[in-house]
């Protein structure tokens, strides 16, 4: 499951959004990426979220299951609460309260990543 969601983020990241902003215009790739993104988010939440299960029934907490259970709850945060926040943010126009959660999010994602090849690798 770990594979598939760093899969899906490396895809997500390298391949789909790249290729939306170029391939768009403004407006339509805005409209894509809040249609998609969600999708993606809650997806990976829920696979994340099968893999801390795994680990609870196995009986484990290793390093692995600290790093799965972290990447769970930040996908839940950067679903249900950065997401929000960041398309209220675009949407009113506070272009430094959304280019700062954009940033924020950014990272979270880079720290998933990190946090998904050490527990494949």
């Amino acid at each position: 499951m770990t594979s598939i969601v760093l899969g899906t983020m490396l895809f997500f990241s390298f391949v789909v959004a790249p290729i939306t902003f170029k391939s768009l215009n403004e407006e339509n790739a805005r409209v894509f990426i809040r249609k998609i993104f969600p999708y993606y988010y809650n997806i990976n939440l829920i696979l994340c979220f099968l893999a801390t299960l795994c680990f609870v029934f196995i009986g484990t907490n290793s390093l692995n299951f600290y790093l799965i259970l972290s990447t769970t709850i930040l996908f839940g945060i950067s679903s249900f609460i950065l997401m929000p926040l960041i398309n209220k943010f675009r949407d009113n126009k506070e272009d430094k309260k959304f280019k700062y959660l954009h940033m924020i999010s950014v990272i979270i994602n880079f720290i998933q990543i990190i946090f998904l090849i050490l527990i494949i690798f």
